[in-house]
């Protein structure tokens, strides 16, 4: 979806007006108009009403087209919050049920481990481009909670010593620290 400025640049643009020409007939500073069509600045109010009567456009459609787009983004920001909620939940049960269940044997122990090196560092993998610190947030934050719920349910001694035995904080932290460090391991391995 197009943001405001790039709709005022495509407008003037369409009309055949140089923003020197664009600033004479709004009235509006030059600079302003650049850092508009950049989107460095969200024109308010007069400003939009000036650039708009000069480009002969409706000031309402711009409008009601930029609310618009906040609505759809607020929308799949809980979309994408709950995806991660229910996400994280899921990776919690993997590693809980191969680790913390009663019939957990030691081959449902090491695919645990294994599952916590390889399903991050898929993760990592198709996440690239994203921050360590915000995947480890957003992917890593089931795992967080479910070490510090260990420690809470159970006091620290005793949950300490049942996440150490079973496997499930070695596993954890791996795949903690898969998550924030997994950048590391794709770059060295390219």
């Amino acid at each position: 979806m197009k943001s405001l400025g790039e709709k005022i640049k495509e407008a003037r643009k369409t009309k055949q007006l140089t923003q020197e020409e664009l600033s004479e007939l709004s009235k509006v500073n030059l600079r302003t108009i650049q850092r508009i069509e950049n989107d460095e600045n969200t024109p308010r109010g007069q400003t939009l009403n000036l650039i708009c009567n000069a480009l002969e456009l409706d000031v309402i459609t711009f409008k009601l087209q930029n609310s618009s787009s906040k609505q759809t983004s607020i929308a799949s920001l809980i979309i994408n919050g709950g995806f991660l909620v229910l996400l994280n939940i899921a990776l919690m049960e993997i590693f809980g049920y191969s680790t913390l269940d009663t019939g957990a044997n030691l081959n449902s122990k090491i695919c645990a481990f294994l599952l916590s090196f390889l399903l991050p560092f898929f993760i990592v993998y198709k996440t690239q481009k994203m921050n360590n610190i915000e995947r480890l947030l957003k992917f890593g934050s089931g795992f967080i909670f479910y070490i510090l719920a260990a420690f809470f349910m159970r006091g620290f001694l005793t949950g300490l010593q049942v996440g150490l035995f079973s496997g499930l904080f070695p596993c954890l932290i791996i795949a903690l620290s898969v998550l924030y460090y997994g950048n590391h391991l794709i770059k060295t391995s390219n």
